[in-house]
């Protein structure tokens, strides 16, 4: 089976770089599937995270960040001449490679594939949520793009959505589509005594991953537990600077660190992860915690946390962005380790379901489907 998967680049300590990595390992290293890994941007930035030797990758080298030099009319001719140079090159490396299927990482190169990929049996990974730019207040230009790049859509024979209130969106494009959730790279090494008076986050500074409302939520906890600490990891992203005005004035012993490689220490040095987004996709950062013994609390947004935490067991989930709740739901977790102890416990079991073993059986599966399907 010969695989070939596509991305805009692989460049920062980000959660789809994580998955797609271990994932083309898995394929290559355990099902000895032929794996290449295209890149349109990738330049001279390394790849965060190992790479198996015998996933191949390639860069494209069309660096499409260079229509963002010039403005309007310039812009879209430039623009233009990349999406040719891209297709250009994309097909003369599929036709070299003959492989079984294409999957794509990003909808915005959907388009260019599909006109470059001939009969392969094309995927599309939704890394995100069929409808983001609702959450992401941008302007009515980038609604406009984000719609024809999701027009785009249709011309891939599965769409693959990590959560079912996804799919149920892309099926209003595309009626072939199936949900796979994400493989985690779960902990192994020893657990959370929760025990430490640190409560961690791990997100970048974006709209999305709402740093404002965390801000507001620690406050309200540090006045009642002044004792106890948030660490902040990712400190990143397009808010970033106003951002850490907001934190800096708050003065609520909130501690802001750059990403880090192994995360996972720091969950284990941590007692509760909390999750702000108003939208999450999946929400990588739940299962990787409760795979350490740590109890989780997450707004219930669309619609990673809701399909990963069992509220009440292994985690809170706070309905209706209730600020004041999820303060509470923190205290009650400070002032309770023997719960604290008995939830992480209950995230260690639930969260192997997002092993590779249990989840790359699937992909296996998808892929034979299509390929016999040609």
């Amino acid at each position: 089976m010969k695989i070939v998967y596509i991305s805009d680049a692989l460049a920062i300590w980000g959660g789809l770089e994580r998955v797609l990595t271990d994932k083309v390992n898995y394929l290559a290293d355990e099902y000895g599937y032929e794996i290449h890994l295209l890149t349109a941007n990738q330049g001279h930035h390394p790849i965060p995270y190992s790479m198996s030797s015998k996933v191949h990758h390639h860069d494209l080298d069309v660096r499409f960040q260079q229509q963002y030099k010039f403005n309007a009319l310039r812009r879209l001719l430039l623009r233009r001449r990349l999406r040719r140079l891209f297709v250009d090159r994309l097909r003369a490396y599929l036709q070299a490679v003959q492989p079984d299927v294409v999957v794509s990482l990003r909808l915005e190169l959907m388009s260019a594939i599909a006109e470059a990929k001939g009969g392969v049996p094309l995927v599309l990974e939704s890394h995100s949520i069929r409808y983001a730019e609702r959450f992401n207040q941008v302007n009515k230009f980038e609604q406009l793009k984000t719609w024809w790049y999701c027009r785009a859509a249709r011309h891939a024979q599965m769409i693959v959505a990590l959560t079912e209130g996804d799919a149920n969106d892309w099926r209003g494009i595309n009626k072939h589509v199936c949900v796979i959730p994400n493989v985690v790279h779960l902990n192994q090494g020893a657990m959370s005594k929760c025990d430490s008076k640190s409560v961690i986050f791990v997100g970048r500074f974006s709209h999305q991953k709402d740093i404002y409302s965390m801000v507001l939520i620690w406050k309200l906890v540090h006045r009642q537990r002044p004792d106890w600490r948030l660490d902040v990891y990712g400190g990143y992203g397009e808010e970033k600077d106003e951002l850490l005005k907001m934190i800096e004035e708050a003065d609520a012993n909130i501690f802001v660190h750059e990403p880090v490689s192994d995360i996972f220490e720091k969950y284990r040095e941590s007692s509760i992860l909390i999750l702000t987004s108003s939208f999450e996709p999946f929400g990588l950062v739940l299962p990787e915690a409760m795979s350490c013994g740590v109890p989780v609390v997450a707004f219930d947004c669309p619609f990673g946390p809701s399909e990963i935490i069992t509220d009440g067991v292994d985690g809170f989930i706070i309905k209706k962005r209730n600020i004041p709740l999820f303060a509470h739901r923190i205290c009650h977790l400070i002032d309770a380790h023997d719960l604290r102890l008995s939830m992480g416990q209950a995230g260690i079991q639930s969260s192997q379901r997002y092993q590779a073993e249990r989840i790359m059986p699937r992909w296996k599966e998808l892929f034979t489907q299509l390929s016999s399907s040609v």
